[in-house]
């Protein structure tokens, strides 16, 4: 990180449990972060956390910038007489995505450690979950969470079925290698630091903004996102602005760089035309080699919003990331360059709204 304040706000942010449904921690760092530097700071009925700046002309339209708050998760489906928990996929992940790992469970009265067990893989095939180890497929079904708690204790600890179970803060720390940085749930806290830096430089670059900017941290984007969807429908404004990760593949021409991903389409439909070329001509400005890409396989916030008419235009910039919902990896320069990229787009309503310099 070329910051060492933003390296620390990003270390913080990793330590923070912020599963679907349950991102106060999360949401708790944004809002220290926001408060000095927006002109309002709140959270709406969905669980979003949104500040705002107000830009020099109110007639001027507003803009929605997105980064959600969620990471992939665990819910308890059941517990076993034995205490064991049995779990299933809170967002996008499968066993893989964790590997056999310490996990925290998020009771109501008491967070709970755990290991996510796969068993053992030097069964026979009387026992299928080993075959399946073996073999490498391995299911929700062939896994569980070990406690050693009986299920009378977990249930006195607010512990049921419901219940998130996150990995573990024991694995959360960030790990430098050479010019990256690599840690569990990059997606979506690099995002986030990416929109915080933006609102931090914009706040001394007020002169500069035309309309007002609504900084949305939105809930749930994981699942179904919920959050995304009430705050488009009820802030103002025409475009809205995901910030994300963007997956490293060669089926999509992109690359572990700083060089900001701009996507013009995604699994769930394309993105406002005009809006991209704005997002892909402001990076090159600021000195990058944007990425143009399509993903099939991706979405986000700003797709969903799209496609459900929930907004009238909306376009994704996302830092280039590799092992997406795995042990992720991005550059060391990746956040800052999003985030400049971001505050060039914002001071510049004419592009932001119809991509003509």
């Amino acid at each position: 990180m070329a910051n060492q304040e933003n390296w620390a706000l990003l270390e913080e942010l990793l330590l923070a449990r912020g599963p679907g449904g349950q991102e106060e921690e999360v949401v708790a760092l944004c809002r220290r972060e926001l408060e000095p530097v927006c002109d309002a700071v709140w959270s709406d009925q969905a669980g979003n956390l949104i500040g705002r700046l107000e830009g020099r002309d109110p007639d001027a339209p507003a803009i929605r910038v997105m980064a959600h708050l969620d990471e992939i998760a665990m819910v308890i489906k059941r517990i076993d007489e034995d205490g064991g928990l049995r779990v299933f996929a809170l967002g996008g992940a499968f066993p893989a995505n964790f590997g056999m790992c310490p996990v925290d469970v998020m009771g109501n009265r008491e967070i709970v450690p755990g290991v996510l067990s796969f068993g053992t893989m030097h069964g026979t095939s009387a026992t299928p979950q080993s075959q399946h180890v073996l073999s490498g497929d391995v299911g929700w079904n062939d896994v569980h969470v070990i406690t050693r708690r009986t299920k009378a204790e977990l249930g006195e600890l607010g512990i049921r079925a419901g219940t998130r179970v996150v990995l573990s803060q024991h694995w959360r720390k960030p790990f430098r290698v050479h010019d990256a940085v690599a840690a569990h749930f990059l997606d979506d806290r690099a995002p986030i630091l990416a929109a915080l830096c933006a609102a931090r430089s914009l706040r001394s670059r007020r002169e500069e903004l035309g309309g007002d900017v609504y900084f949305v941290f939105t809930s749930s984007e994981e699942e179904t996102n919920a959050g995304a969807q009430y705050a488009a429908r009820t802030l103002p404004g025409e475009v809205c602005i995901a910030i994300e990760v963007g997956p490293v593949a060669q089926e999509y021409d992109t690359h572990l760089s700083n060089d900001p991903i701009v996507l013009t389409g995604d699994q769930k439909g394309y993105y406002s035309r005009l809006v991209s070329d704005a997002l892909l001509l402001t990076a090159a400005d600021c000195g990058y080699c944007p990425q143009p890409a399509l993903m099939p396989g991706f979405a986000s916030d700003a797709s969903a919003v799209l496609v459900s008419g929930a907004s009238a235009q909306a376009g994704c910039l996302a830092i280039p990331t590799e092992n997406t919902h795995g042990y992720e990896m991005i550059t060391e320069g990746a956040i800052e360059a999003c985030a400049e990229t971001l505050v060039a787009y914002l001071i510049m309503p004419a592009r932001s709204l119809s991509g003509v310099d």
